[in-house]
């Protein structure tokens, strides 16, 4: 025992001495160190010269790239065009060019020139009326009633206008009646329900999905970016075909093979578009936008934003330092937002089963907003929030280069296609083991042919019938949602392909499905939501498991709301879009 306490004695006192030893060299004047010197010297001149540049930096690249723009223009205006090139050159040609550059341009003049000069000129304007509004509505009840009246009469004038040639299309309208209700009556805390997210979400979902789909211009740009996204998914073939070989690629087309590598390279260009910091800052503006219309906290605003892109694994990462300061209602959002949309990732496999890619993307940003009006609809806030946008900051890459970002990126894709291969195996090996069980005892009391899609297909008719679907069209539709409701996405999209390549259903039927199904909102999904959460933040992991089965319904719900609005905007030329 002697021993033992001297040798720890001993190295105590070691530890100690070399502690002491290192204090010492910290407290070392630089000028001693001769051997830094240099680094100093370079340091001090790059510090000195930052400025300069930088802004020798930014002279270079616009200088090439107006240049290119400019021998690009003269290239245009001397090259004599056929009438079909013209009509397509907003899409494919100069015009898309033009329009990137009139964006991009348009961005960078407004955030770092506009923006810091009169931002806060027109804001220290506009806050005390802003302000007065405000406390008027909040102490008036009669206000609010009359902004509602009046919100809704526009609505309704507008709609009746509208459907006038097709009323058919206002039986879309009892659906987002009957849902919107339904979140109403079931909300956790009813008499606390702040109704400007939910109101002003409304609104926002509908003027998204009228201009992405009722508008002519607004539906020719998604139409184009749906084409662009698939053309850009489309290079993934080259990579696919040099490991796997064209046979499984193209002529086979077996879907691991043909369409599951595109995940490789989507998150490729995600992760090294978070290295330099370009996704955060989109991700960031949105969330600004949603939080300054719907009056929502910064990190559900911006989780909800990212999820336009990201799926519900990744997007949570942003604010996974704030998630433990986050409150029931806020943990609700965030859940119910990976519930309602899907991942950029998986669109790809989407489109290839024959579903559109423009109304894929109209449906994941009519998510956004609708996300946050029935969330805080369902699951009203109650606590005050921990998080503002002053203390609120994004995630920087951890990555020490872009080759590092890229390579992480790209492996980070294999657990996310393991996880898909393993769900399809299993959901549809448990699809048709359940077939097998319910046609055994259907076909013992006299009846042949019954499946587990069959008896769940009449269970959705009704659901089907209210967002707007034929009716001779509803046990079919009925059967796809029940799919996705208990399987999964992808066996929905599946099934949905093949009822639209055998003209089982209507063009406007597979549109209004498409917009129904494209969400995460399945039982698998919910174990993963709990696992990651909780993983990410044990210390709220009862919260989290409190409110996941109310955020998946929501996840639903939320994407039926997308169908109505859409089958409500909708009409049988648009369908086929």
């Amino acid at each position: 025992m002697s021993r033992q306490g001297t040798g720890a004695s001993n190295g105590a006192f070691e530890r100690d001495q070399q502690t002491h030893t290192l204090e010492s060299i910290a407290e070392v004047p630089r000028r001693e160190l001769h051997f830094i010197d240099d680094d100093e010297e370079s340091e001090s001149f790059s510090d000195k010269y930052s400025t300069h540049i930088r802004c020798v930096k930014i002279i270079v690249i616009n200088g090439i790239v107006g240049a290119y723009f400019a021998w690009a223009t003269y290239h245009f205006f001397n090259k004599k065009l056929s009438e079909s090139e013209c009509s397509s050159m907003w899409c494919d040609g100069y015009g898309m060019l033009a329009l990137l550059m009139i964006f991009v341009y348009t961005c960078l003049i407004y955030f770092n020139v506009l923006k810091p000069l009169l931002g806060r000129c027109i804001s220290t304007s506009i806050r005390p009326y802003k302000r007065q509004i405000s406390a008027t509505f909040q102490k008036s009840k009669f206000l609010k009633v009359a902004f509602v009246v009046v919100i809704l009469l526009i609505f309704a004038v507008c709609i009746g206008i509208d459907t006038y040639k097709s009323p058919e299309r206002l039986q879309s309208l009892l659906g987002i009646v009957i849902l919107l209700s339904i979140g109403f009556a079931f909300s956790k805390h009813r008499s606390q329900i702040n109704w400007r997210p939910v109101i002003f979400g409304v609104i926002l979902q509908f003027i998204l999905g009228l201009f992405c789909i009722r508008i002519e211009i607004g539906r020719k740009i998604f139409v184009c970016l749906g084409e662009k996204v698939a053309v850009f998914f489309s290079f993934a073939k080259h990579g696919a075909k040099f490991v796997y070989g064209a046979d499984l690629v193209e002529t086979a087309k077996v879907f691991a093979f043909s369409i599951l590598p595109v995940i490789f390279f989507f998150s490729f260009i995600i992760s090294i578009l978070y290295y330099y910091g370009a996704m955060q800052w989109i991700i960031k503006k949105m969330g600004d936008m949603l939080q300054s219309i719907l009056g929502t906290t910064m990190c559900e605003s911006v989780t909800v934003a990212a999820n336009i892109f990201l799926g519900m694994t990744e997007s949570p990462l942003i604010i996974q330092p704030y998630i433990k300061y986050l409150t029931a209602s806020e943990i609700h959002v965030i859940m119910s937002s990976g519930f309602a949309t899907v991942s950029g990732t998986v669109l790809a496999a989407y489109m290839d089963f024959g579903a559109s890619a423009s109304h894929l993307i109209t449906s994941s940003v009519m998510a956004a907003p609708a996300t946050l009006a029935f969330s805080k609809l369902i699951y009203p806030e109650t606590e005050i929030s921990q998080t503002s946008s002053k203390t609120f900051k994004m995630e920087k890459s951890t990555e020490n280069s872009v080759l590092d970002a890229a390579a992480n990126g790209a492996f980070a894709a294999i657990s996310l296609i393991g996880g898909i291969i393993a769900n399809l195996v299993a959901f549809v090996s448990f699809v048709a083991f359940m077939n097998g069980i319910v046609g055994w005892l259907s076909l013992l009391v006299g009846y042949d042919g019954i499946t587990i899609e069959w008896f769940f297909g009449k269970l959705f008719i009704p659901l089907a019938y209210i967002i707007g679907i034929p009716w001779k069209d509803c046990e079919k539709v009925g059967e796809v949602i029940a799919l996705k409701n208990i399987a999964n996405e992808f066996v929905a999209y599946e099934r949905l392909g093949k009822l639209k390549a055998a003209n089982e259903i209507s063009l406007r039927s597979s549109a209004i499905t498409t917009f129904a199904i494209c969400g995460f909102a399945n039982l698998g999904s919910l174990g993963m939501m709990i696992g990651n959460l909780g993983a990410m933040c044990p210390e709220n992991r009862s919260v989290i498991t409190s409110v996941a089965v109310r955020a998946l319904i929501s996840g639903s719900i939320i994407c039926f709301i997308n169908a109505s609005i859409a089958g409500l905007l909708m009409t049988d030329d648009i369908s086929t879009a």
